[in-house]
């Protein structure tokens, strides 16, 4: 027999909370609103709510007693990490997540990269983002020799990498033939039974988008991934992709990695809210640093390229000389000042600019030393600090505000 209306405990019973195991009331219920049937559904968290839980429920529990010195020693900053769900999905993720780029390459020392992997997810971090193409593999297979070692919770940290760029040009694309084997090497590098999400790494003009989003949809069916999203796309490609997935009855993505900081802004701020207005796609942001253009060491007020040595990072160098680059090198200056009259680094302005973006679910940092880990991560003491007047004077500095382009009738062009 089910129990009515009556035998039910209400909200708002002084006793109830008194009773072993019992919740704590979220909401109170009105006695007229009792008398309906159809108003007494259990209360659904709003994502505002979910924003402000603090913590990982416990997971984050320290296996490693110098890493958590470290940290406690150096900053207060795990109290402020929050956890937002990723788009309008159930994954709650830390609002800053590793990217493994810089940490897994070749010039940064295996015990180095398993340090700061540690005192990352001893921080609060629960997300690991890398790719198949990462040092040619070495990443995933560091990062999975590194979470063997540490045995951490396998609930408490999320993996994330990326499908498209395999290391051997004629084995790129988005077939799916590629998408699944690619997904099973990774999962055997890793050393994992399943990643979090996978990424789909930039769109592929050869390749039907039927096709990308059935597989996508089967490695989810077969387990070997829990979501999966997508990178370097365009609103367009994200809309094709989910309309696809709504005709064919597939699972849909739920977050787009975009480039974006104070340089980068248009695509971030104009079109991605809207993709997670209409169809639930989050955004995670990538690149804070400008891969490095933006670096909190300065000479005469001129940025330092202090990863200029790393294979990739020389063009940045090349942009000095050109009249774009002045222009840059004027704006890092400004920033430079505004930064120090807050107490932080440029770098951690740059980062707690991002943050502010209410519309960011994620934001990828990168390290590779532990020094950069830990002040990329009290860039979460900066974000209270920058007020009104502060965000002002940044959208002077930089004057690069995105705006949408007008609309054209075409009964007007004729």
């Amino acid at each position: 027999m089910f129990p009515t209306l009556q035998n039910l405990p209400l909200y708002n019973d002084p006793h109830h909370h008194h009773r072993p195991g019992a919740r704590q009331p979220f909401v109170s219920i009105a006695e007229d609103e009792m008398k309906d049937p159809l108003l007494c559904r259990a209360p659904i968290a709003s994502l505002d709510c979910m924003e402000e839980f603090q913590g990982c429920g416990g997971d984050h529990v320290s296996t490693r007693s110098d890493s958590q010195a470290l940290v406690s020693r150096q900053s207060s900053f795990a109290s402020s990490l929050k956890y937002k769900p990723l788009g309008k999905s159930g994954l709650r993720v830390s609002q800053l997540g590793l990217g493994t780029w810089v940490t897994f390459s070749p010039q940064v020392s295996e015990d180095t990269a398993e340090e700061i992997i540690s005192v990352a997810y001893e921080a609060g971090i629960n997300l690991f983002d890398l790719s198949e193409a990462y040092s040619g593999g070495r990443a995933e297979i560091q990062l999975g020799n590194i979470l063997k070692k540490k045995n951490w919770r396998r609930t408490s940290y999320h993996v994330i990498t990326k499908v498209y760029w395999n290391s051997k040009g004629d084995e790129r694309g988005l077939s799916r033939k590629h998408i699944i084997e690619s997904v099973k090497m990774s999962l055997e590098r890793l050393q994992l039974d399943y990643v979090d999400v996978i990424i789909i790494h930039r769109a592929d003009d050869m390749c039907p988008m039927e096709e990308v989003v059935r597989a996508a949809s089967h490695c989810i069916e077969q387990g070997w991934c829990m979501y999966w999203g997508t990178s370097r796309w365009s609103a367009v490609e994200i809309m094709e992709a989910w309309t696809n997935c709504r005709q064919f009855n597939c699972i849909t993505p739920i977050v787009e990695q975009s480039e974006y900081h104070l340089f980068c802004r248009g695509k971030t701020e104009l079109y991605l809210p809207e993709m997670y207005n209409k169809i639930g796609v989050g955004t995670m942001a990538w690149s804070p640093l400008a891969i490095g253009l933006i670096s909190s060491k300065m000479d005469e007020g001129m940025p330092v390229f202090t990863r200029q040595s790393f294979k990739g990072y020389t063009w940045l160098k090349d942009k000095a000389g050109t009249e774009e680059g002045r222009k840059q090198q004027t704006r890092l200056r400004e920033l430079a000042q505004l930064s120090e009259r807050l107490g932080c680094t440029l770098t951690q302005l740059s980062v707690a600019w991002s943050m502010k973006n209410d519309n960011l679910h994620c934001v990828l940092i990168g390290a590779a030393t532990v020094d950069q880990l830990l002040e990329n991560i009290n860039s979460l003491q900066v974000v209270p600090k920058l007020k009104p007047e502060h965000m002002s004077e940044l959208e002077r500095i930089l004057d690069n505000k995105p705006v949408r382009p007008p609309m054209i009738s075409t009964l007007a062009q004729r």
